[in-house]
């Protein structure tokens, strides 16, 4: 036995205690540590800088309709991995581990209740979802929002969150940017409005069809919003962009957004919204 050993026995050393690894969260814009417990029930938001950090669609749903109250919309089920694709794994097995990872069928989930009495159809892209990406499982879900809109009589609001089109289901992610703004027609021809909130990130083909297409464009502070990437844009048109140009601050400058709202206010501003665009519709 070597002397450590022997010391080890002769000294009353307390176990060590085991600390969860999420005990903390950093603040990717300021740096400051946080309580993980306090930043979640601040909404995900900085107290110290406001940076919005991205949440899912239970933590969104719970902040968004009165009394957290609100009742989930069935995910359609769609054909999957309909190219057979693979990549350095398997797109199959990449769904069932964002399935496993988030509890979600697929990118898009909605869910019905009330916004300060009012009667609303919420769908939350969860970026956490393989990017939030678009493909044929996210043009099912929007479809069927649009319809519980449409069934409810009240309006369909979105919360973007993705990196664009899912380019493991190819040309038929593509075809979700049309599907979308087909039902969106739906929706405006029954007179009721389509309100969009853009998080961070809103991206790609995304951005291409039914985020830019919203009766009220709404983001959040800090929201990266866009097309492209800058780098892509800049070696395309061989020019520097301005700091900040696809953030949601820089948009509603230039005239791409109607408002942008802290997200402690989002729910009332919707609320305001909603009065506006469908006035007499407010619950007893």
């Amino acid at each position: 036995m070597s002397w450590i050993d022997r010391v080890r026995k002769a000294l009353p050393f307390v176990a060590k205690r085991e600390t969860p690894d999420n005990l903390w969260h950093k603040c990717p814009s300021c740096g400051t540590m946080l309580f993980t417990r306090e930043y979640e029930e601040n909404q995900s938001v900085c107290p110290k800088c406001q940076h919005h950090g991205r949440i899912g669609p239970d933590a969104r749903f719970d902040a968004i309709f009165d009394g957290g109250i609100y009742t989930p919309i069935a995910t359609p089920a769609v054909r999957e991995d309909p190219l057979k694709f693979r990549d350095s794994k398997k797109y199959a097995d990449r769904i069932k581990a964002a399935r496993a990872k988030t509890g979600e069928q697929d990118a898009l989930i909605n869910a019905s209740g009330k916004i300060e009495g009012f009667k609303a159809v919420v769908g939350v892209q969860d970026f956490a979802f393989m990017g939030g990406s678009m493909g044929l499982g996210v043009g099912a879900a929007f479809l069927a929002g649009v319809q519980a809109a449409i069934a409810g009589k009240c309006p369909y609001i979105i919360f973007t969150a993705a990196g664009g089109a899912r380019m493991q289901e190819g040309i038929l992610s593509l075809m979700q940017m049309p599907k979308t703004t087909v039902a969106i027609q739906q929706l405006h021809e029954a007179g009721l409005p389509y309100i969009v909130v853009m998080t961070d990130p809103t991206t790609g083909g995304v951005t291409a069809s039914y985020a830019m297409l919203g009766d009220v464009q709404i983001a959040e502070p800090g929201a990266l919003i866009g097309f492209a990437g800058q780098r892509v844009i800049e070696s395309t048109i061989r020019e520097k962009l301005p700091e900040g140009f696809q953030r949601a601050e820089y948009l509603l400058d230039h005239g791409m957004l109607d408002m942008v709202v802290h997200r402690h206010k989002l729910r009332s501003e919707l609320a305001r919204v909603i009065a506006y665009l469908c006035p007499g519709k407010q619950a007893a």
